[in-house]
């Protein structure tokens, strides 16, 4: 029983995680390697769209979410030198922000796993902003 819970990836040399961010008003990807080297880390701002408004506006938020997601993704993708194949996993902001914004990128993320059988990885916020896939290192070491 203890076994089963040892281990949240099955550690190898390389672990690869595509770790996707939409808690507000800023669409992000980033690929860390081992848990520890961030290869790339890309971040679609919404900083203009909202400046008219004088803050953000959820509903635009989350709208310009579903435009910027796979462009994130992919551009973090290849700025990483990696393809689908290369990736274990995928992690994902669950909250706490606009649920609108956080709807697109946990629903993005169920998508991908979806289509490439990778296990997702919820984060809070708290560890996304310190570490963009949200995970700790830790959960690599054996």
């Amino acid at each position: 029983m203890g076994e089963k819970y040892m281990s949240v990836v099955d550690v190898k040399q390389k672990t690869m995680i595509l770790g996707i961010e939409t808690s507000c008003d800023e669409t992000a990807a980033a690929v860390v390697e081992n848990g520890r080297i961030i290869r790339s880390n890309i971040v679609a701002s919404q900083i203009d769209i909202h400046k008219r408004f004088g803050g953000v506006v959820p509903e635009v938020a989350s709208r310009h979410h579903v435009d910027q997601i796979t462009l994130v993704c992919a551009e973090a993708m290849e700025e990483a030198g990696v393809a689908w194949d290369d990736l274990d996993a995928i992690a994902v902001t669950q909250g706490p922000g606009l649920i609108g914004a956080l709807l697109v990128g946990v629903n993005g993320a169920k998508a991908l796993c979806v289509c490439t059988g990778f296990r997702l990885f919820p984060s809070t916020i708290s560890p996304g902003t310190s570490m963009p896939t949200g995970l700790s290192a830790r959960w690599f070491s054996p």
